[in-house]
């Protein structure tokens, strides 16, 4: 490996590498504004100046001076630090004074540098410049005045969310950032631009004044809005929680989250149910929870098992699932099901229902074929990685289903199940790419595996990677799905399913463990709703027992890969409301059934010991065992429908979204009913 010194230490680094990388191994700060890791290198800023020898007798911008073999950096000389003053003070000079008043206080780049590395007086006079406001739309709020035009956010609309509606235009004093045609930025990965913005130009729309940093308290947990498991912080004030951001994962959202996990959090402030209760005479009256628990244990006692049934929502932690599945199975019930949509896999080996190439190993695959998915709206942050790794010419992607678009070519092979048996007859390009592959990849959506026909569907695809030796890839769309199957919380013998259970006559009492997306306005069943929001499952529900969302309770999720991970409480349950599990060993107690566990530690010891892949927090096996596909579907009809993605609306999901005025306001722009700007 080449050698550098940077002040006079020497330093092993990677060939590529630049020198503000160089000086960063040995140890050294760099200040930058443009400069950042995963986008291009614009150089634009100057921040990061530093002396190099050999070299000109002058500074030199870090981030775009490749290292090399024998070069000596200097970081803290008195030429740098003279140019960073001057850098700094040209910055400023049309920067207005709106620290006070700015969002961006407390976490600004700008802020931070201008103490560490800027002159502590102006010799500025002049009047300073104003940019108009532009429109981005409900999420982003600009005051361009303060931009500085490192096109960070102009680099990462372009390059990571294959969306090119910002841009730089103008010259000199007039340049400035705009959205081409003055309307909403369409990404659903846009509001990452408020993360890189240096300074305040770019915030947060909807949390706009309503806290500074330093007033929050701040917890780690993991995102449920779709089913990647994105790491991220919540960020909350008293029992409000205020906003959501990213955290650093390489292995699964790097450093982005989707604006729906960013925003959809003020949907966890309305529409609330924080008590008990109970359908009277047509109507829902406030109950005790003594009372709502009695009606449950009564009306379940009075019917056989055979009569009861028990649907999994789409946020359950793995906790809600195995609580139900002990109390419920142990009475003998077989008819469990998590699969909303009526998903064909549940049976079978483990790796049949997962992601085996894992998130980041995606990025090795050189051919993908996605069947009946839409990456872009059913996980954005996994639809950016494969856009980066189409970007650098190293991957060939094909799609079976309905055209979308998805940011990044591909080639279309056809919209129904018919095209994966006609795959080998196809005569473009992605065939003859997919013959030559080394690692070809299949990814095989909810949409597909979710019809009348998936069990036709889900042969074919497993016979087409079955024939080119493709690693065989399922997209969940839903954050409890992988963990309800792994629990084993689908039909036993002689259960139903879920839509057997919804239908009229399905089942005399049906429990909804935050089960909204199915529709069970037919049914004729007792039903008991043990959810979060007022929304489908509680509009049918005789029983309403209110549960905590994801951000009260500390619970299991597993994602789409079958990475186990932990999602931490950053406020309590509101009003009456209980943690879902809490709820159901309550209800065993009435029941005579009561579970062998009175707290989570204990819960989850039992888990553990049934299931010890529920121990394994944050582990994907390197190699994973390789998919039995030749038992994969069955036989039958193809039906002509196209193959499309399961997710109808990106922004209205699931419960929590649907409450939040934010998303609204996003699905609205989304389907071109809200005013432009200009409007």
């Amino acid at each position: 490996m080449p050698i550098a010194k940077v002040d006079g230490v020497e330093v092993e680094f990677e060939a590529g590498m630049n020198v503000l990388q160089v000086a960063e191994l040995a140890g050294k700060e760099i200040p930058r504004f443009c400069y950042h890791e995963r986008l291009s290198i614009a150089g634009n800023c100057r921040m990061c100046l530093v002396e190099v020898k050999p070299g000109p007798p002058k500074p030199q911008a870090s981030c775009a001076l490749p290292a090399a073999e024998g070069q000596e950096i200097f970081t803290d000389t008195p030429m740098v630090r003279k140019a960073r003053h001057g850098v700094m003070e040209f910055l400023l000079i049309n920067h207005p004074l709106d620290c006070p008043i700015c969002d961006q206080g407390g976490e600004c780049d700008l802020q931070d540098q201008a103490m560490g590395y800027g002159r502590d007086d102006s010799r500025y006079a002049d009047n300073k410049r104003a940019v108009e406001e532009k429109f981005m739309g409900p999420l982003i709020k600009t005051v361009m005045t303060r931009c500085i035009q490192c096109t960070r956010c102009v680099r990462f609309i372009t390059e990571v969310a294959g969306v090119p509606e910002i841009g730089l235009i103008s010259r000199g004093e007039d340049v400035e950032i705009t959205t081409y045609l003055d309307k909403a930025v369409t990404s659903e990965l846009s509001a990452n631009i408020i993360d890189l913005c240096p300074v305040g130009a770019l915030t947060s729309k909807p949390y706009a004044f309503n806290a500074r940093p330093w007033e929050l308290k701040k917890t780690e947990s993991v995102d449920v809005m779709d089913a990647l498991g994105s790491a991220i912080r919540v960020d909350v004030r008293g029992s409000a929680v205020l906003r959501v951001l990213p955290r650093t994962n390489e292995a699964i959202n790097e450093e982005w989250i989707s604006d729906k996990t960013r925003y959809a959090v003020d949907g966890l402030a309305r529409q609330r149910l924080d008590r008990p209760f109970l359908r009277e005479g047509g109507k829902l009256r406030p109950a005790t929870w003594v009372e709502a628990l009695d009606a449950v244990a009564a009306r379940v006692k009075a019917t056989t098992p055979d009569r009861v049934g028990v649907i999994a929502g789409d946020l359950q932690d793995v906790e809600s699932m195995k609580a139900a599945k002990d109390l419920f199975g142990g009475l003998g019930v077989t008819s469990l099901d998590c699969r909303q949509d009526g998903m064909v896999l549940g049976h079978g080996q483990r790796e049949s229902w997962l992601l085996n190439s894992t998130i980041q190993g995606l990025e090795d695959a050189d051919v993908i074929l996605i069947v009946g998915s839409n990456p872009r709206i059913e996980a954005p942050v996994l639809n950016a990685r494969l856009r980066k790794r189409w970007m650098v010419g190293a991957l060939q992607v094909g799609l079976i289903g309905e055209a979308v678009d998805l940011t990044y070519d591909y080639e279309h092979l056809g919209a129904g199940p018919e095209s994966l048996g006609a795959l080998a007859k196809s005569k473009g390009g992605f065939l003859k790419a997919l013959k030559a592959a080394k690692s070809p990849a299949i990814i095989v959506g909810a949409g597909a595996l979710g019809r009348a026909d998936s069990a036709a569907v889900l042969q074919a695809a497993a016979g087409v990677a079955k024939t080119y030796g493709m690693t065989w890839n399922v997209l969940h769309t839903a954050a409890s799905r992988v963990g309800g199957l792994d629990l084993g919380f689908v039909p036993g013998d002689g259960g139903k399913t879920a839509a057997e259970l919804a239908a009229k006559g399905g089942a005399d009492v049906l429990v909804l463990l935050g089960a909204d997306e199915i529709d069970v306005s037919k049914s004729d069943a007792f039903v008991v709703y043990l959810g979060t929001h007022g929304d489908a499952g509680a509009h049918r529900a005789d029983v309403i027992l209110p549960g905590a969302a994801y951000t009260e309770k500390n619970g299991l999720y597993v994602n789409t890969e079958g990475r186990v991970q932990l999602g931490m409480r950053a406020v309590f349950p509101k009003g009456d409301a209980k943690e879902d599990w809490a709820i159901l060993r309550a209800l065993s107690e009435r029941m005579g059934a009561k579970l062998p566990y009175d707290t989570l530690d204990q819960l989850r010891a039992k888990l553990f010991a049934d299931h010890p892949t529920f121990g394994r927090i944050d582990y994907v096996p390197d190699t994973p065992l390789a998919v039995d596909l030749g038992a994969l579907g069955a036989k039958g009809a193809h039906s002509d429908a196209p193959l499309s993605s399961g997710l109808k609306s990106f922004y209205l999901s699931n419960p929590i979204a649907r409450a939040s005025v934010t998303m609204a306001e996003c699905a609205s722009v989304a389907a071109g009913t809200a005013k432009m700007a200009a409007e």
